[in-house]
């Protein structure tokens, strides 16, 4: 019995780990074709008996992305991005402190956590998701370098309704490629990440102007 118990738990490792580890790795080097997240929104607009909305994505290589989005999902979404492993400890314990004196638990997820979230996880909260959430994090920072994750994370990001990659949204708001987004537009696209679904790049709230200028100067003072 006991044997044969151990033979169940080594196979069910072992599939855990082929499921999880190999596309990882091969998405290392290949654009995925979808992710979770575009799926997850597939399937509320039929719960939502909405039918089927197209999704606007285009995969683009990291080279045909212009420099300013780099730098403005950074100073937006991750500033110790080139720092950490993938877990920014700093913030996690500032979003702690913020709530314990009173105010609103921030999030504090780095932008490889966003990556792990949207390419192979639906939204949920439980603690097995955030196990999840964890481990693909730990793999997209052990077999993927920075520049990887960051292209990964612009292409998949959500910037609208039914709208996902900095191509497809720089095409929609700006009627240009993601490689011709200039410092404004790039930092005005970071600046309805949090949300997009509320905070618009079209017609911008103040909320969203007042972002977008914050990260204007975060991305002149910061040494990227």
């Amino acid at each position: 019995m006991g044997r044969c118990l151990k033979a169940i738990a080594f196979k069910a490792v072992l599939v855990f780990l082929l499921l999880t580890v190999v596309p990882v790795v091969l998405l290392r080097w290949l654009p995925p074709l979808t992710s979770a997240f575009m799926i997850y929104r597939h399937v509320e607009d039929l719960r939502a008996g909405q039918g089927y909305h197209a999704i606007e994505y285009r995969w683009i290589s990291r080279t045909q992305i212009s420099a300013y989005a780099y730098k403005a999902v950074v100073a937006s979404e991750d500033q110790r991005f080139f720092r950490h492993l993938g877990f920014d400890f700093n913030a996690i314990q500032a979003s702690i402190d913020n709530y314990q004196d009173g105010g609103k638990l921030r999030g504090a997820s780095t932008i490889s956590q966003q990556v792990a979230k949207n390419l192979f996880l639906i939204p949920a909260k439980s603690f097995l998701r955030k196990g999840l959430e964890v481990w693909f994090t730990v793999l997209i920072e052990l077999f993927w370098s920075k520049q990887r994750i960051l292209e990964m994370y612009l292409n998949i990001a959500e910037f609208g309704d039914h709208l996902f990659g900095v191509e497809a949204a720089s095409r929609r708001y700006f009627s240009v490629p993601a490689s011709r987004l200039g410092a404004s537009q790039a930092a005005l696209l970071a600046a309805t990440l949090p949300n997009p679904i509320l905070l618009k790049a079209r017609q911008p709230s103040a909320y969203v102007l007042k972002r977008q200028q914050w990260i204007l100067r975060q991305m002149r003072n910061y040494p990227f």
